[in-house]
């Protein structure tokens, strides 16, 4: 059984001559992280915008957390679509985002009344249908 753990223990050994040794300037710290993915955007929430009011308020408030920049739904969205972000969309109907929400679509789970009532959703609907809005950023998935 010794001689069995005399290699592992050279090699544990090794191992952690060459993590000590890899904290310093130039050792790829700071060039990795240069080189990583881009960080996440921000949240989308009514502070950043203040002036919204109506459809696009109440876009802000139930739906830009999945369906904004960094939410789930514009992800899995911008697998099939060239557009993901809805408010960037210039083909969506009030009757379809209705339909959309209420029965849920892919992915997406049916959003009952209890949570966002018939009116909400209607102005929602209405705002998206007007769209492409020039509020969708342009640096996001498109």
């Amino acid at each position: 059984m010794r001689k069995f753990a005399a290699p592992y223990a050279a090699l544990l050994a090794a191992a952690f001559s060459l993590a000590a040794c890899g904290g310093g300037e130039g050792a790829g710290g700071e060039d990795a992280a240069a080189g990583g993915p881009p960080p996440m955007p921000q949240p989308i929430t009514m502070a950043q915008r203040p002036e919204a009011t109506g459809g696009e308020a109440k876009y802000v408030e139930y739906c830009i957390m999945c369906h904004g920049p960094n939410g789930m739904g514009t992800g899995l969205l911008g697998r099939r679509m060239e557009v993901s972000l809805l408010e960037a969309r210039d083909n969506l109907t009030a009757d379809y985002v209705i339909s959309a929400a209420r029965l849920g679509i892919g992915n997406m789970p049916a959003i009952p009344r209890g949570e966002v009532s018939d009116e909400d959703l209607q102005a929602i609907a209405d705002y998206l249908a007007a769209g492409p809005h020039a509020e969708a950023p342009a640096g996001g998935p498109q």
